[in-house]
């Protein structure tokens, strides 16, 4: 008998719905759970729809007002409005549908040190795909990341060799010196990618956007993309504090409130 999977997922959503277009479900042929719609009603709606489109094998849509005045609406008190469709996967599909439905964006981490070593585990928890790059192989390894993709180069100057990026790609600059910060965010600006963040002083920022646009001629409006100084400002001072405020400003740009 064939075993396949049904994943819901938000198509649209309006109010105060407690997730946007893009959350879902997972249900495997066990009936095992991963992700979530927002929890409450809605998701206990959600699944029992689920359990029968895993059955029926027939996709569904539906749509839920989430107003406990409305005699038509879920008694839950968000107020918002959400559409979700149920799809039955077939178990010839399934691997490779699963595979794109956990993808919640590639994050390229360019330096191994002291602030990627803190970043890498906390966007793997929340559910970025990590990938490790250093010039040095003492920092980039499996030893230190067990749970990441790990990319030794040659040169910052070279630091998109082998590497592939686009729109789910979030660029992460935190190499140890100036010089690297430089060439990895120069490159970076000629690839498609969701996000480009860089640390630094905002002196040092400055001055490296300042020599990009005046002396390399890179447009302002892409210039204006970076975000740099790095993360959402949090008076985070540690390693593991500018990590959970990278990690922050990602969440936020992956949800679609970015610049």
């Amino acid at each position: 008998m064939e075993t396949g999977c049904v994943i819901a997922k938000i198509i649209d959503s309006e109010g105060s719905a407690p997730r946007k277009k893009g959350a879902w479900l997972l249900m495997e042929g066990n009936g095992k759970l991963q992700g979530t719609v927002g929890g409450g009603l809605l998701e206990a709606n959600v699944i029992e729809i689920a359990r029968k489109v895993l059955d029926t094998k027939t996709s569904e849509t539906h749509a839920f007002r989430l107003d406990r005045d409305d005699h038509a609406g879920l008694d839950m008190r968000c107020g918002g409005d959400v559409s979700v469709s149920v799809e039955y996967v077939s178990e010839q599909e399934a691997e490779k549908f699963l595979k794109e439905v956990k993808a919640n964006g590639k994050a390229l981490i360019f330096g191994a040190g002291h602030i990627g070593l803190a970043l890498e585990p906390v966007l793997r928890h929340i559910g970025f795909e990590t990938v490790v790059i250093d010039d040095r192989s003492e920092y980039a390894n499996s030893e230190r990341f067990p749970m990441a993709e790990i990319k030794v180069i040659e040169s910052y100057a070279d630091s998109f060799v082998g590497l592939k990026t686009d729109e789910d790609s979030y660029i992460v600059i935190v190499t140890r010196g100036h010089a690297g910060d430089y060439d990895v965010l120069k490159q970076s600006l000629c690839l498609p990618s969701a996000y480009v963040g860089m640390i630094g002083s905002r002196k040092k920022v400055a001055e490296t956007l300042r020599i990009l646009h005046e002396e390399d001629g890179v447009g302002q409006e892409r210039l204006d993309k970076v975000y740099s100084p790095i993360g959402i400002s949090i008076h985070s001072e540690t390693p593991e504090e500018i990590a959970v405020s990278i990690a922050a400003e990602m969440i936020t740009v992956r949800a679609g409130y970015g610049k």
